[in-house]
């Protein structure tokens, strides 16, 4: 992928936004340095229902100035601040090249990129200094003749961008006393986002917002919370192709996350819309688990060999368990960029987006988001309460391992609602999250040693097929077996703890 920069940038335009801007700038740091002119010319790619703009991302292949190239700037949580994936200038009737579309392929999904605008600037720098030397900001006075593609509207304005240097170290407090000058001298800030979404003006349109941050209905509590999902999965995309550390794992949660909140909301969203797509969740997290769950095997193994006596832990053991996970990490990362590169995920991508967009929203989603959320939550709580006791009364063995798995699902779902409604229960359900989170945890442990014994009796049988001492897997079987009592041990105390005094207990 592409060099990866964190950009913390203001802008402003004054008045009508043709005229010249000049402000005094004297005395805000040490030193300050003008810099010749430049002419830039970026060209603007997007789909033809500018998708990438329309969720404030832009791809750019610039010219002119110090940073001719391809640029992706993507949206970050910080104030004022972006990441721009930086790619060298290679010849326009390539195209964008590979690393930024696969940083965009969760937008544009399939879609063709092509040319949307073409801006030309005239930009006055002024580099704001430290004592030192170093820049602490950058002061750009920009010219702009914007023309949309092909042949569309132009427009002309003028602006000024302040961009914080390396050396400001994110200094909010030199961007607050810039600004102060800038307003002084008739400035205020952009409405606009960026140069492209000024260019384009009424063709841009906004994905679904989502509902308020704090809900007012059962339903927008419901949508709420699956928009935060969706744009988990969006943001956490490129991370993933990229093959960033714990970059699935997440992408996995959010889309179990997703699927569990159309599951507790049943009543408030109609099932007739909500059940392919839960369908449809549910495939994309067990695409996503075989790359994870190989992560946890070859981990849990990793300590049980850790813990095997040496005389027993020899280099035919270890080549065997090594082979449980069969699949190279690299090949396994290969299958799940072709999943991710397919029309089956950019389907249920949009699908998300459009059930945001029109909620299918039954009687019940107009309740009080307060009520229906505390509704939701006992409910899933009395699913969860009858899972636990269920596997509670079983003896140790096959059937209490399956019923201890569903506990755990139940308790996964029980939690993603307590974070479903804690913009509007608060605390309560904070507490009430934490105490499930727990539960799920140590049930989560209980699970893993069943897949771990599971891996350890295909590989004691290969063993024993080929004429092999029996012994080291049967150790590692017995330190696994007494794993899963240990927390089967626990779990009445556990239960105990995640059950007190109802769903409300802080």
């Amino acid at each position: 992928m592409g060099a990866r920069v964190r950009e913390t940038e203001r802008k402003y335009e004054a008045g009508d936004g043709t005229g010249t801007v000049r402000a005094d700038l004297a005395g805000l740091t040490a030193g300050s340095r003008a810099l010749d002119a430049v002419q830039l010319e970026a060209v603007y790619y997007d789909t033809a229902g500018l998708a990438l703009a329309a969720h404030k991302v832009t791809l750019r292949r610039r010219t002119g100035g110090d940073d001719a190239g391809w640029h992706l700037k993507l949206p970050a949580a910080a104030a004022d601040t972006r990441t721009e994936v930086q790619v060298p200038l290679t010849p326009a009737a390539d195209g964008p090249p590979k690393e930024l579309r696969d940083e965009a392929a969760a937008l544009a999904r399939g879609r063709e990129l092509h040319p949307v605008a073409r801006l030309r600037t005239s930009r006055r720098r002024v580099h704001l200094l430290d004592p030192q030397g170093a820049i602490l900001a950058e002061v750009a006075y920009d010219r702009v003749q914007a023309q949309v593609l092909p042949a569309g509207r132009e427009s002309r304005w003028t602006e000024v961008e302040v961009e914080l240097g390396a050396a400001a170290r994110g200094d909010a407090a030199l961007l607050d006393a810039v600004e102060e000058r800038l307003t002084a001298a008739g400035l205020h800030r952009s409405a606009s986002p960026s140069k492209l979404a000024r260019a384009l003006g009424g063709l841009l349109v906004a994905p679904p917002a989502g509902p308020p941050a704090v809900p007012g209905s059962a339903g927008q509590t419901a949508v709420g919370y699956l928009h935060a999902q969706l744009t988990a999965i969006l943001a956490l995309d490129p991370a993933v192709r990229r093959d960033e550390e714990d970059a699935v794992h997440q992408m996995r949660v959010a889309t179990r996350r997703a699927r569990s909140a159309l599951k507790s909301f049943r009543k408030e969203l109609d099932r007739a819309v909500t059940d392919p797509l839960g369908a449809e969740l549910k495939w994309l997290a067990a695409v996503l688990g075989t790359e994870r769950d190989r992560e946890v095997l070859a981990e849990r193994l990793s300590v049980r060999l850790g813990e095997l006596d040496g005389a027993l832990a020899t280099d035919a053991v270890r080549e065997r368990l090594h082979a449980l996970a069969a699949e190279t990490s690299s090949a396994s990362h290969t299958a799940l960029l072709e999943t991710l590169d397919g029309t089956r995920y950019f389907a249920l991508l949009d699908a998300l987006e459009a059930l945001i967009a029109a909620p299918p929203y039954r009687k019940p989603a107009r309740r009080h988001a307060a009520e229906a959320a505390a509704a939701t939550v006992r409910r899933d709580l009395a699913r969860l309460r009858r899972a636990v006791e269920a596997a509670l009364a079983l003896e140790p063995g096959q059937d209490k391992d399956v019923a201890l798995h569903e506990a755990r699902k139940a308790a996964k779902r029980a939690r993603y609602s307590g974070e479903a409604v804690q913009p509007v229960l608060g605390a309560p359900a904070k507490a009430h999250t934490g105490r499930m989170k727990a539960l799920q945890q140590l049930l989560g442990e209980h699970q893993d040693s069943v897949l771990c014994r599971t891996a350890l009796d295909g590989a004691a049988a290969g063993a024993r097929a080929a004429g092999e001492d029996p012994a080291p897997y049967d150790a590692l079987l017995d330190a696994e077996r007494a794993r899963a009592a240990d927390v089967e041990a626990e779990l009445p105390g556990a239960w105990a703890r995640a059950d007190r005094e109802g769903w409300a207990s802080g």
